[in-house]
């Protein structure tokens, strides 16, 4: 077993055991290694985000948050290959980067005869990027991204139609897509207004560590009948 496939199963060892855990030395016997080789396995696992800590004393052992980790859920291959497809339309685009890590996940836990199939029906749907828009950079889509997970201000300099540049710092509301280009709908502290950036104009972006105020829907704007949220 390689290292990567050791990693995900020492995962799965740990889920299925629950709030009781495994010492690292019946770790080390499942797997055949060394108690220093799932030690380091773990830093890695905790290094990923996966929430697993040691319990201390006589017993102890390595242990994952219940409360932080999703339950087993059951994809078909069909459903796999769904969200395959949807991801590989919105490459380069906002929170692409979180979607393939998710994909990724799931991919992980599945069985490997479902893996199997959800990977040979995704790879018989084919897409032309030839004239997609030109994604933005993936610093700066991140930079969007982490401002509006933790409602914080940006610091931006943006590029108008008419190629005139400003610094702007601004509070970044939401992300909308209309007309094929992303928009970042945000309150302008210099216009002290909503204002909306082409995302492909923004030439820098810094996240700042003022927290952002939200303003109300109906500051924003009606959305058009045809606009959804994306989870509705």
């Amino acid at each position: 077993m390689n290292r990567t496939d050791r990693l995900y199963a020492v995962r799965e060892e740990l889920r299925r055991a629950g709030p009781r855990g495994r010492t690292a030395e019946r770790l080390a016997e499942t797997f055949e290694v060394s108690v220093r080789t799932i030690k380091r396995d773990i830093s890695a696992l905790q290094s990923g985000g996966f929430p697993v800590w040691a319990c201390p004393g006589p017993g102890g052992g390595y242990v994952v948050d219940a409360h932080a980790t999703l339950p087993p859920v059951n994809l078909t291959p069909s459903e796999v290959s769904a969200l395959a497809v949807l991801l590989a339309t919105q490459t380069g685009q906002p929170f692409a980067a979180h979607a393939r890590t998710a994909l990724a996940k799931i991919l992980a836990v599945a069985l490997p005869a479902d893996r199997d199939r959800a990977e040979r029906l995704a790879s018989r749907v084919w897409i032309n990027h030839a004239n997609d828009q030109a994604p933005t950079s993936p610093s700066l889509r991140g930079t969007v991204e982490e401002a509006l997970a933790t409602a914080r201000t940006i610091s931006l300099r943006y590029r108008d139609g008419n190629g005139a540049e400003s610094e702007r710092r601004v509070d970044p509301q939401l992300l909308g897509h209309t007309l094929g280009h992303w928009y970042l709908i945000a309150y302008c502290h210099t216009r002290q207004a909503i204002r909306w950036f082409r995302l492909d104009r923004i030439t820098a972006a810094r996240l700042t560590s003022q927290a952002s105020v939200d303003r109300p829907i109906s500051d924003i704007g009606v959305p058009p009948q045809s606009a959804r949220p994306v989870w509705d």
